[in-house]
């Protein structure tokens, strides 16, 4: 499988070959689903949290006699029946939603998105990107020579301060890391945009060997 090599004037320079273990494999979307929740789940925070009745200040005193009354014995005036009580079944800041999934799951799945990404025709790799003054305006002319119709994810080696600072107030556009590439970003995005030599990082990083050569450039 192949994609087309842009340069940043917007001119097809040529053809780079994909690697067939991570961009062309059987998509499995039940993989995909499961790796979503656990990512979802893991940057899942609890936000609301009520207090028990041991947590409420004051009812140390009997509310009331335990007898002669005609009212049913009551220890605390906090208890969760009295209002100011405390509230018995509610939720707490200390739950837990961290999900556990195998390693080479995860990366199955990350394989299983960039495959079906590449399928779609939906992958494309940028030979290079400068920008001295960091201008957005000339991103934005970058982006209209481009084969990107809605939005893009922009998968990077390493730091690129030019990209990433002239990107940063587009909102159709986001610049990740190759490191850090996951299905959730990957599938919020139309398009993908891979620098040249981030594909090299990408299989050294993901399948743990060196990378063979990836740029078969045409005349």
């Amino acid at each position: 499988m192949k994609i087309d090599l842009y340069t940043q004037t917007g001119e097809k320079k040529g053809e780079i070959d994909l690697h067939k273990e991570i961009f062309d494999i059987p998509v499995n979307q039940k993989l995909i689903h499961e790796y979503l929740i656990y990512q979802q789940s893991n940057a899942r925070y609890s936000l609301a949290h009520t207090k028990t009745k041991a947590e409420i200040r004051g009812g140390g005193r009997k509310p009331y006699r335990q007898k002669g009354t005609g009212n049913a014995r009551q220890g605390s005036i906090r208890n969760p029946q009295f209002r100011g009580g405390g509230v018995a079944f509610g939720p707490r800041k200390e739950r837990n939603f961290t999900k556990e999934m195998p390693k080479k799951q995860r990366r199955k799945a990350l394989f299983c998105t960039l495959s079906a990404k590449a399928k779609d025709q939906q992958i494309i790799a940028l030979e290079s990107y400068e920008n001295k003054d960091m201008k957005t305006k000339i991103f934005n002319e970058m982006l209209k020579k481009l084969p990107i119709k809605k939005d893009a994810l922009f998968i990077l080696s390493k730091k690129n301060e030019a990209i990433e600072r002239s990107s940063k107030n587009i909102p159709r556009v986001k610049t990740i890391l190759v490191h850090y590439l996951n299905p959730h970003d990957i599938l919020r995005f139309e398009k993908l945009v891979f620098l040249q030599d981030a594909l090299p990082e990408l299989e050294k990083t993901f399948l743990k060997k060196t990378p063979s050569k990836t740029v078969n450039l045409t005349t």
